[in-house]
């Protein structure tokens, strides 16, 4: 993967679900905002007030979209989609690596 350039990074870890799932926030010099992170083995539900384009940079997940009965897979290289004002399941084996892109 190449690296993301003319970033700022927000220092601060953004920790959730007891340290499962954690990230940090970076903004693009045209402003728009972007997390960076890992989720540990677990099945977790992520909930968004924005759209968002979940990027698998290394790993494997199942992801069910809210009011989707059906799981899909996802593996590096590969990126789904969860709209605004909705929710996601989400259940990794081993160490999940990610970008969320936001809006």
């Amino acid at each position: 993967m190449d690296p993301i350039k003319n970033v700022s990074i927000f220092p601060n870890a953004n920790v959730y679900f007891d340290g499962k799932c954690i990230s940090h926030t970076i903004e693009a010099a045209d402003g728009t905002r972007k997390s960076v992170g890992v989720i540990l083995p677990s099945t977790l539900n992520f909930s968004t007030a924005a759209p968002e384009v979940m990027q698998i940079v290394a790993g494997e997940c199942r992801v069910r979209l809210a009011g989707d009965d059906n799981w899909q897979e996802y593996a590096g290289g590969e990126r789904f989609a969860v709209p605004g004002d909705s929710s996601f399941d989400i259940e990794v084996r081993d160490t999940l690596h990610y970008i969320c892109h936001f809006g």
